[in-house]
């Protein structure tokens, strides 16, 4: 099995229902997919990568090998093999606050930042379309008193001299919304569940983002779009660079699943076998949809 490649170039030709369709597959079958030609600059991107690794090296390197997490090594199973700290982006950054983060850094994080807030917006809204619901539903659920909530989880998964003792991050779905990895370009270890299976996610290259959904699109969704069990095997030959985005809710966005997608409820079986007789040879999908008017109180079906 392989991971699903979007490629955003055929959006605008005509290879886009077949584009749209393999979009919502993935959403609903992996919970995961890559995508190329998605307009982020290719030079921004490996800059951030080049920063982040020379920030490790400088900051976080020693310091990590001189850990706790090091030195149980094998000893525990409540660890994880990884360097990380997260950085806020909206609605506050943090930054400023990181200790020893280069000024280069920060400005170049946020332009990445910027950039990659419009494509997590313009996949938002084609999930919103390949769900027949309004384009700015995702946004609009996510968005609290401020907006959807923005960070990113910069982290290293260092060298390990036992990887089978260990994993580089525990077995686990993401809490939040859409997800935006820019990883290593060498380096394996990413895996998620399909099936039954561990599936590998090859490092990135020529530019591809690698996106996941998390657990709130899956409530959003009522279950269409699923968020996928995943990991990071440790490397006993290098070191792996993970940048992950989460396009989330705000802390105070009241999430539910959007009423367009929920089934009818609350309806007695006799008035639906009334609704059927009339219906039976069409596609059950209006058939739910007028059950769900009806059961609104437009027809005052439970009076």
């Amino acid at each position: 099995m392989e991971i699903p490649m979007i490629d955003f170039d055929k959006l605008d030709g005509e290879k886009r229902i077949q584009t749209m369709a393999l979009l919502h597959q993935s959403c609903e079958r992996w919970g995961c997919f890559q995508i190329k030609n998605h307009g982020i600059d290719a030079k921004l991107m490996e800059k951030v990568k080049h920063l982040v690794n020379t920030y490790y090296e400088e900051n976080l390197k020693q310091q990590f090998y001189e850990s706790e997490i090091a030195k149980r090594l094998g000893s525990a199973s409540d660890v994880d093999w990884e360097s990380s700290f997260f950085i806020w982006h909206r609605p506050v950054s943090n930054m400023e606050r990181i200790k020893d983060l280069p000024k280069d850094f920060c400005t170049t994080m946020d332009e990445y930042i910027n950039q990659l807030i419009k494509l997590a917006e313009k996949l938002s809204e084609l999930m919103c379309e390949n769900l027949g619901l309004e384009k700015s539903c995702i946004k609009d659920a996510f968005s609290g008193s401020k907006g959807p909530s923005v960070g990113t989880k910069v982290a290293k998964y260092p060298q390990c001299p036992n990887p089978e003792l260990v994993r580089g991050l525990r077995e686990h779905t993401d809490a939040g919304g859409i997800i935006l990895l820019l990883q290593d370009d060498q380096v394996p270890g990413l895996e998620f569940l399909k099936d039954g299976e561990w599936v590998p996610v090859p490092p990135s290259k020529d530019g591809t983002i690698f996106v996941n959904t998390g657990d709130q699109l899956e409530i959003l969704t009522n279950g269409r779009y699923r968020s996928a069990l995943h990991r990071v095997m440790a490397d006993k030959n290098g070191s792996r660079l993970s940048i992950a985005t989460f396009y989330n809710p705000a802390g105070d966005a009241i999430i539910s699943p959007t009423p367009k997608l929920l089934y009818p409820n609350h309806f007695r079986f006799q008035d639906y076998l009334k609704l059927y007789a009339t219906t039976k040879f069409g596609d059950k999908g209006p058939r739910f949809e007028s059950l769900k008017e009806m059961t609104n109180g437009h027809h005052g079906l439970l009076a």
